[in-house]
């Protein structure tokens, strides 16, 4: 029972795969994304490059970066779409007209009147083609034909389901009567057509001289010699079941037919073969209901449901695996007439169209490498070997992420989970043996001389080892952390030109085998700097990895030259880390998560393509009086004249500020935006320089703030506050003038009570110095005084003495001779006396000599005696003269002062 179910579920695995194919690019557009309806009857490109669609009750645009969604008027559904010009012709229920851009929006114009459907019923324009000048609108029933004279209505005899112009007639196909020729207002049948007369003619189309006819379900007739004849190629048969809906030649050897039922077929009319798009491999829908060529030769097609874009003209074809069986594919190589795929499944055969799971390999496998026509697989639970039939397990190395064949030590290494494994039986692979002392997961090795290896670890670090002629190593070094680098994670080794590079942290570095250190490469972080990852191809080419776009590279002399591997093609499906290119011919195979990429080398662009910039403020295109105000959000529309291969990668600069910035799918919103004029310059980078191809100028206002009624606002209250300003300071000044005055007033009369005082002070010392001097006079009067009346008294007693004890006169006579001598004031004592009187009257002596210095020293003692206020009677015996000889001198002294004899001669002495 477990069998059969194996059998079963290898059967519907084998029948599900059969839907893989290698197939152009398709690009899916869900109503969802263009927000209308499901089914898109008519599809147009006009001459400003964007697609039209009649999308059921939406007319819809779509620029390559925006779509838009417009509705008629009366809200019916729109079933054709023509271009003249500017014009975009549309056709509805008793209703056409056209559209024109105005502004940045299609604005509708109708053609029709009142009456012109009148008599009419359930009439519906699904056709709009030009003939002679003349637009014509085509209905099931009647044809208006539209000029500058106006419209002309034609009806049909016979219900028909389309017209269409060959050899510069038009062809009426009816719906069930066969093929007419239009000749003015009749319809000339064509007779030798008759064969098909009750089929419905989906298509009429000259191609290569010939004529072809689609019919719905009688598949295509070929009119030779005006005979019809069935188209001979297998297809033919095939497409009788599925419903011809429509059908466009996209050159002489390419018809693309649309069907009901399986999606579209791409038949190449020089041997017949054909490639089928339908819900199984590339598209959302298999009703195919309308085809456009566009001006590169890529097609578009209105489904029953979504729009869809084949880019037939590619240089990159995709296989992707839409129902999950193949897995992320980590290795792929050509067969005969096909594909070997190692995935995270197990291992894959992809031949004649039909993908199959080779038995025993289920698992995560990582590594395929060819080796003559066989093919060594680095398993999750060994190696194994291929020959095309059977899968062979040669040995138990588990997680050999590559094989690296050494040309210098005649070997293969193979990284793995637990170290380096090598091999010396290089046709069996059977006697693995390790490098010692390495267990680390290893996943890229590389060699540029015998006994020396280069390691990348899984994680971290950069490893070199060597070892002797019998593979024992001898030493292992952390060369990344020796040379200090601390983000050392993911390290990359590539070899170009026979020199290994290292990239480690976006750096470039080579190693110096005399310094024995790691060096910056110049040539390489000059020309690939900010590089994220590498993947080698060959010795010519390999790709870099640049702020998320994949680039191959080539050298021509010394120069590199870049191409640009476009987005879209492999976006969100990139195993970083695990990204392998496999060379075969001029063709390059790129594994992705769920699938791989064809690129075919050489077909790369380098010139600039010409853009149109559309730019919107709030919804509205911006033009030179859109008032774009601060801070304010401004998307810019980069609408590029290709929608397919070639249509470029631009890069900004805002200001010609900063570092280039991607314009990611031609749309980009600058917020924040000061005021001032905004300069947005658009670059193309051709493989070596960044080309400008377009400028954008936008004006932004200044914010509210700055605003002209602002600034007036400011201007007042600048001029009132100066105007305050200088108010409030002259009120100050006034006021500082005033506590000035005050100030002065108080410090005047602070000054002057200071002075005052100072003047009492000097005063009061001066009485005091004054009275100091009387106390003194006075106390040199008392001590003169007393010093007299002491001995005066002393003198009384001891007279006295003798006249009490003395009887004899004669004695007594002599005693008090002798008493008055020795009670006399000796010559010392009045000597001392003096010099005592001459300090404590020095400052008035020195202002009497200054005065008057003809005075002699007996003038002075007498002026001294006159200060003390002495009489003339007390004088005379301190300067040892009489009474008269006192007044005298008086009167001589008076002469000298110049005093006249009614001055105080004592006052006078007093004021001096």
């Amino acid at each position: 029972m477990k069998r059969i179910v194996s059998v079963i579920s290898l059967y519907f695995l084998i029948a599900a795969a059969n839907a893989q194919e290698l197939l152009p690019f398709v690009e899916n557009f869900t109503k969802t994304e263009y927000g209308g309806d499901n089914q898109n009857w008519n599809v147009a490109q006009g001459s400003d490059n964007a697609i039209y669609f009649a999308n059921n009750h939406y007319f819809l645009r779509y620029n390559g970066v925006k779509w838009e969604k417009y509705t008629l008027p009366n809200k019916t559904v729109i079933r054709s779409v023509f271009i003249d010009r500017d014009k975009v012709y549309t056709g509805s229920y008793k209703e056409f007209g056209y559209w024109q851009r105005i502004q940045g929006k299609m604005k509708y114009f109708s053609l029709t009147g009142k009456n012109l459907f009148s008599g009419s019923d359930n009439e519906e324009i699904w056709k709009i083609f030009k003939f002679n000048g003349r637009i014509y609108f085509q209905s099931f029933n009647e044809l208006f034909i539209y000029d500058r004279s106006g419209i002309r209505k034609v009806r049909f005899p016979f219900q028909i389901s389309y017209c269409y112009i060959v050899d510069k007639q038009i062809y009426v196909a009816s719906v069930r009567q066969g093929v007419y020729v239009m000749d003015g207002d009749t319809f000339i049948k064509k007779e030798r057509w008759s064969s098909i007369d009750q089929n419905v003619i989906h298509n009429i189309e000259k191609s290569g001289g010939k004529v072809y006819i689609f019919t719905k379900t009688n598949g295509i007739y070929v009119a030779k010699n005006d005979r019809l004849e069935p188209w001979e190629a297998p297809l033919n048969e095939k497409l009788k079941k599925e419903v011809i809906v429509t059908a466009k030649f996209v050159n002489d050897s390419t018809l693309a037919v649309g069907t009901g039922l399986q999606g579209l077929y791409i038949v190449d009319l020089r041997d017949n073969s054909y490639k089928n798009f339908n819900r199984e491999n590339a598209l959302k829908n298999n009703a195919v209901l309308s085809i456009l060529v566009d001006r590169e030769n890529d097609l578009w097609l209105g489904l029953d449901n979504g729009i869809a874009h084949i880019e037939i003209n590619s240089a990159v074809n995709v296989f992707s695996d839409n129902l999950g069986i193949l897995g992320s594919v980590y290795g792929i190589s050509t067969i005969d007439d096909g594909y070997l795929f190692v995935t995270n499944h197990s291992v894959f055969l992809y031949k004649d169209k039909q993908l199959q799971s080779i038995p025993n390999s289920q698992g995560q496998v990582w590594d395929i490498f060819k080796l003559g026509s066989r093919y060594v697989i680095g398993h999750n639970d060994g190696t194994f070997i291929f020959d095309g039939k059977n899968l062979k397990k040669v040995n138990n190395v588990n997680g050999g992420w590559s094989m690296y064949k050494s040309d210098y030590d005649h070997v293969y290494f193979q990284p793995n989970y637990s170290g380096i494994a090598y091999y010396t039986d290089s046709g069996e692979f059977t006697n693995p043996r390790f490098l010692s002392r390495l267990t680390k997961p290893i996943r890229n090795v590389a060699q540029n001389k015998p006994n020396e290896l280069w390691a990348a670890d899984n994680y971290r670090s950069l490893y070199r080892i060597r070892y002797d002629d019998q593979f024992r190593t001898t030493e292992i070094q952390n060369i990344s952390q020796q040379n200090g680098i601390k983000n050392d994670f993911g390290v990359k080794i590539f070899t170009y030109k026979n020199e290994i590079l290292f990239l480690i942290d976006k750096v470039w570095y080579t190693f110096n085998a005399i310094s024995e250190k790691l060096v910056k490469d110049a040539i390489f972080n000059k020309s690939f700097r900010n590089i994220s990852d590498i993947i080698p191809i060959d010795d010519e080419h390999f790709i870099v990895v640049n702020s998320d776009l994949l680039y191959v590279v080539s050298q021509i002399n010394n120069e590199f030259i870049w191409e640009v591997i476009p987005e879209k093609y492999y976006e969100g499906k990139l195993i970083f880390e695990s990204s392998k290119a496999f060379k075969t011919g001029n063709t390059i195979l790129l594994n992705l998560d769920d699938g791989f990429i064809s690129y075919a080398l050489g077909q790369s662009d380098h010139r600039a393509d010409q853009v149109k910039i559309e730019a919107f403020y709030q919804g509205d295109l911006i033009t030179e009086d859109t008032d774009i105000k601060y801070n304010q959000s401004v998307e810019i529309n980069v609408i590029p004249g290709n929608y397919g291969y070639r249509r470029q990668e631009l890069f900004y600069k805002l200001n010609d500020a900063g570092d280039f910035q991607r314009v990611i799918k031609g749309s980009l919103v600058l917020n924040n935006l000061h005021s001032g004029n905004q300069l947005v310059s658009f670059y193309f980078f051709n493989g070596k320089d960044y080309v400008k191809v377009k400028e954008f100028n936008f004006g932004v206002d200044n914010p509210w703030y700055f605003s002209w009624w602002m600034v007036l606002v400011y201007i007042l209250i600048i001029s009132g506050s100066f105007f305050l300003y200088y108010r409030w300071n002259a009120f100050r000044y006034r006021q500082k003038l005033q506590l000035k005055e005050e100030e002065l007033k108080h410090e005047q009369k602070i000054l002057e009570l200071q002075l005052k005082a100072e003047n009492e002070l000097n005063v009061q010392e001066y009485e005091k110095h004054i009275l100091e001097l009387e106390i003194q006079s006075k106390s040199s009067e008392v001590a003169g005084k007393s010093l007299s009346i002491a001995k005066q008294s002393e003198m009384i007693e001891n007279i006295q003495h003798l006249l009490e004890t003395e009887g004899d006169i004669q004695k007594l006579k002599n005693e008090i001779r002798k008493v008055v001598k020795i009670n006399a004031v000796n010559k010392h004592e009045w000597e001392t006396f003096e010099t005592n009187l001459n300090q404590i009257h020095n400052e008035f002596i020195i202002n009497l000599t200054r005065k008057f210095p003809n005075l002699t020293s007996k003038d002075i003692r007498l002026c001294v005696y006159l200060k003390m206020n002495l009489s003339s009677k007390e004088i005379a015996p301190m300067m040892n003269i009489s009474f008269r000889g006192v007044e005298l001198h008086r009167y001589r002294l008076r002469k000298k002062l110049n005093l006249n004899q009614d001055e105080n001669l004592n006052k006078f002495m007093l004021s001096i």
